[in-house]
């Protein structure tokens, strides 16, 4: 390398390096979300691991892991599992905020002889701010979009035999068309194979908002599902058509509460234990941003 010194005279130095060899074991980071997708105001960051990451290098791999919004916003990312790390805010996203994550992962050491395989970047956005909260007490959904209420549905919940989960959920999936089979889980007596129209999966053990048409004469009234939330078709299409990936589902006073870790739990514990999940100590956020529109995580 030749360069100029400060009295005009031209200086050469020479430097050794070598490079990596492309590592045999490589373990591939995916993100849930892909680019220019619009979700809900409850979306965690998802990004996922080919290869479980030993806890003693989750720290490395988290420093790693950034994300910047517009207009700014606290978060910290979780581990779920050793194959599973999400990120989440203090509070919901505020609608229309755009997301920019990365994972700076390419030829990062995850243990035992394994590498990240590349990097990986995603920009998406956030949709207007729907919220949905069932109340047990009166049968009933309230739809809120961006503050104001927009629709107030009659519902029916679990029967006493198989209750819906209380607690904060998130739609993880939308399926215009299913089909249900609970023979498997319900034996030959209990269980159904029933076609579904307008499935908002909530759990990953099978619990959906969904449309159930024989159920209209109990909606707002009592209690007969299988730990669905069931409406009539066309308030089902009516509310499929309002939601995303990503909204927030409460549902209040069942005698069940909602498990750690079915479906999107993440919004269904205190932001003091969320943080726990953790590899890095947690540092709040500053009073006042770096700069008014936007903000950068790295670690955190």
């Amino acid at each position: 390398m030749t360069a100029t010194g400060d009295d005009g005279r031209a200086v050469t130095a020479t430097h050794a390096f070598t490079t990596m060899a492309k590592p045999a074991n490589q373990v591939r980071v995916t993100s849930f979300m892909g680019d220019d997708q619009v979700v809900g105001i409850a979306m965690p960051l998802i990004l996922r691991f080919s290869r479980a990451i030993p806890e003693d290098y989750r720290d490395d791999v988290q420093r790693r892991l950034s994300v910047r919004t517009e207009p700014a916003q606290e978060g910290i990312w979780n581990w779920a599992s050793p194959t599973e790390v999400r990120f989440r805010p203090k509070e919901y996203w505020q609608a229309n905020t755009k997301l920019f994550y990365r994972a700076q992962t390419g030829g990062l050491p995850m243990g035992d002889g394994w590498y990240g395989r590349s990097d990986l970047t995603i920009d998406a956005k956030v949709g207007a701010a729907v919220e949905m909260v069932v109340d047990n007490a009166n049968k009933q959904m309230t739809v809120t979009k961006d503050g104001a209420v927009i629709k107030t549905i009659p519902i029916s919940l679990g029967k006493q035999s198989t209750p819906s989960s209380s607690g904060t959920m998130v739609v993880m999936e939308k399926l215009k068309e299913t089909v249900f089979d609970t023979f498997d889980e319900l034996g030959p007596e209990e269980g159904y194979r029933t076609d579904i129209e307008y499935a908002q999966r909530l759990t990953w053990g099978g619990e959906f908002i969904h449309a159930a048409p024989w159920s209209v004469a109990d909606q707002g009234r009592r209690n007969v599902s299988h730990g669905c939330v069931n409406m009539s078709n066309e308030n089902a299409s009516w509310l499929f058509n309002q939601t995303r990936v990503g909204d927030p589902v409460t549902v209040k006073g069942t005698e069940r509460k909602l498990q750690l870790g079915n479906g999107w739990t993440d919004w269904n514990v205190s932001w003091d234990e969320y943080v726990k999940g953790s590899a890095l100590p947690y540092e709040p956020a500053a009073d006042t941003p770096a700069t008014p529109d936007a903000s950068a995580t790295p670690g955190n």
